[in-house]
């Protein structure tokens, strides 16, 4: 045993001593180098990778999710920060489901399901009761707002009013206060700002907008109008903006197609500024129409006609005529009687007319103003174009200007209507300075392009030359002549002994050689 080892020793020196101490250097750095490369490899390939599975956390969550990991022997790595939770990769995805049906992950509130949880054994006081139910109603609609787009976080506190059994007394009303945290890069609409009031206003009871309190990090939020509040209505302002910017665009494009048939598109720059007004109003008309066939009388809904005729006698009886005490003589006496008649007549006559109603509602907008103002290439005008060009824009504007109101002069329209007649020498300079740059690019290019291949074809040659003369080196290399002993002819050792030290002392170089070769032989 110990010979083999012995021979396997001897055959690995010998391997080893025939390198040069060149040779040696580079197989030992070779063979460190493809061992240090297995091990980062190895050490790389077996570690464990691990991926962000929970992010903006509060500390209750955290440790709920903690507690839960370790328990179920799942490694985590908690961020610096606490507000985020790494889990292997392999086990991300189930670590996400299984956590999410715990319902673990609550953002700081359990809601209504605190209410579920035994409290004391005794049972609940009133007072213990209230507080759950609080804090139960504060979760929930803080559940609710933070499953909102674009909502990263909220806090809700409500103050609900202490109930009296007294029917004389006023009751107080409900309060809620809610902080908000936008996710980067998102900025709510008048929209959402109305949906987190209704949301929070139909979530607690007896609660009214003018009670909700919502801040956010950007300020303090408003309900629009509608809701009772001073925000803007009607999409907000954005859409103001957006529907003006529109109205600006359209007429722009009527008036470059107008003029790109006689100056052309490149040879004019339009600009239009506006004002509009965004009041809507709705009118109600109720108007009574009488029918023209009818002596503009009416139908006739209902008639009723009446007539009542009376009859009577009236007279009594007296003395004699002319024989009394103070009676004149021959005056006729008062035994005559008299009958009278009466008749009386009434038509009711109930007439119905046509109604119309009418419910008028505004446009969305009205234009208040108009300015417009063009740009021409001098070279295409001239005084008569110019004129003509502008009164047909002046048109224009008393046609947009027709609804706004406004009586206006024709000074006063040539002001909101300027045609500028001037050289577009600027334009033009500006149009060749894009094009020498450009060229300039392309000559860059070419020549980066070439400095590449200059430098990748000198490269080549130089390495070319190089393998070349290494080979007419070598080529070229003069073959080391030996120094030959005549031992044939030498009978004793003595006389070789003294050529080889003769030798020696005066090549020792080619005595080197010498020894090297025989070495080899044997």
């Amino acid at each position: 045993m110990n010979e083999k080892w012995a021979q396997v020793r001897e055959r690995l020196t010998g391997f080893w001593n025939q390198y040069s101490k060149t040779q040696k250097w580079v197989l030992a750095s070779t063979a460190v180098f493809l061992l240090l490369a297995v091990i980062l490899l190895t050490s790389w390939l077996t570690r464990t990778q691990y991926e962000v599975a929970f992010q903006n956390l509060d500390s209750t969550d955290a440790a709920s999710i903690m507690q839960y990991l370790d328990g179920q022997g799942i490694s985590y790595k908690l961020s610096p920060d606490g507000t985020s939770i790494s889990v292997p990769s392999a086990a991300a995805s189930r670590a996400r489901v299984e956590i999410g049906s715990q319902g673990l992950v609550q953002n700081g509130s359990l809601g209504f399901k605190e209410l579920s949880q035994s409290s004391s054994s005794i049972g609940t006081t009133e007072e213990e009761f209230q507080v759950k139910y609080r804090n139960a109603l504060n979760g929930e609609v803080q559940q609710l707002l933070q499953n909102k787009q674009g909502v990263q976080r909220a806090k809700v506190l409500i103050n609900l009013p202490q109930e009296t059994l007294f029917a004389g007394d006023e009751r107080e009303k409900a309060t809620a206060s809610v902080v908000l945290s936008f996710k980067p890069g998102f900025r709510p609409k008048q929209e959402d700002i109305d949906s987190y009031f209704n949301l929070v206003k139909t979530a607690v009871p007896n609660l009214a907008i003018d009670g909700i309190t919502i801040a956010s990090t950007t300020g303090d939020l408003e309900p629009s109008a509608a809701l009772g509040g001073e925000g803007v209505t009607n999409g907000g302002i954005e859409q103001q903006l957006a529907s003006t910017r529109d109205f600006e665009n359209e007429v722009k494009k009527k008036i470059q197609q107008f003029l790109a048939p006689m100056v052309g598109m490149e040879n004019m720059v339009v600009n239009v500024v506006s004002t509009l007004n965004f009041d809507q109003k709705s009118t109600e008309s109720n108007t009574v129409v009488p029918l023209p066939n009818n002596d503009n009388k009416g139908i006739v809904q209902s008639e009723q006609h009446t007539s009542e005729t009376s009859t009577g006698t009236d007279g009594a009886a007296s003395g004699v005529a002319g024989t009394g005490e103070t009676d004149i003589a021959n005056f006729p006496g008062g035994a005559s009687s008299s009958t009278s008649s009466s008749e009386k007549t009434q038509d009711i006559i109930n007439y119905d007319f046509s109604r119309v109603k009418d419910l008028i509602k505004s446009a969305p907008y009205k234009v208040k103003d108009v300015s417009i103002s063009v740009g021409i290439d001098s070279a295409l005008m001239t005084p008569e174009r110019t004129t003509a060009i502008q009164q047909v824009l002046v048109a224009s504007v008393r046609t947009l200007l027709a609804e706004s109101g406004l009586d206006l002069s024709d000074q006063e329209m040539t002001k909101r209507v300027s045609v500028l007649s001037e050289p577009f020498n600027a334009s033009a300079a500006q149009t060749s300075g894009m094009t020498v740059s450009a060229y300039w690019l392309a000559g860059l290019g070419v020549l980066a392009a070439a400095l590449l291949g200059g430098g990748g074809y000198y490269v080549y040659r130089r390495r070319k030359s190089a393998q070349e003369a290494a080979a007419l080196a070598a080529a070229e290399v003069p073959r080391v002549e030996l120094p030959t002993i005549d031992i044939d002819n030498v009978s004793s050792e003595s006389q070789i002994r003294k050529q080889l030290e003769n030798l020696a002392k005066r090549k020792p170089e080619e005595f080197v050689n010498l020894l090297r070769t025989w070495l080899v032989d044997e």
